[in-house]
């Protein structure tokens, strides 16, 4: 049973988990979110305009500090993965197999 505390973490972790499925998933989301915030106020000064502005309004001043924040405000939602792809196999035809022996042997012999 987790028991309320203070953390270290402003919104604390236990919200945040509430959000997504894994630590992994909130770990990744947060750090992307950080990396386009960080490039948003990189690119400001030469007036490109093509990145999001972070969507709360912070006392942080640290990137990932304000991408945890949206997430928790549910400005950036975790939406399911998508089903992985299932392999295709080719089979490959015996056939082949003998042609490209036969034509590399012919190949050498003359």
């Amino acid at each position: 049973m987790a028991l309320d505390h203070d953390t270290m973490i402003d919104p604390p972790i236990e919200n945040l988990l509430g959000k997504v499925d894994s630590k992994f998933t909130l770990v990744t989301l947060a750090a992307r979110r950080a990396r386009n915030i960080n490039s948003y106020f990189n690119q400001l000064g030469e007036g490109l305009g093509h990145m999001i502005p972070p969507q709360v309004s912070s006392t942080a001043h640290k990137p990932l500090s304000m991408a945890f924040e949206e997430i928790a405000a549910e400005k950036i939602i975790w939406t399911e993965a998508p089903e992985p792809v299932e392999e295709v196999v080719v089979e490959e035809d015996p056939d082949a197999e003998a042609q490209a022996a036969a034509d590399a042997a012919a190949d050498v012999t003359g």
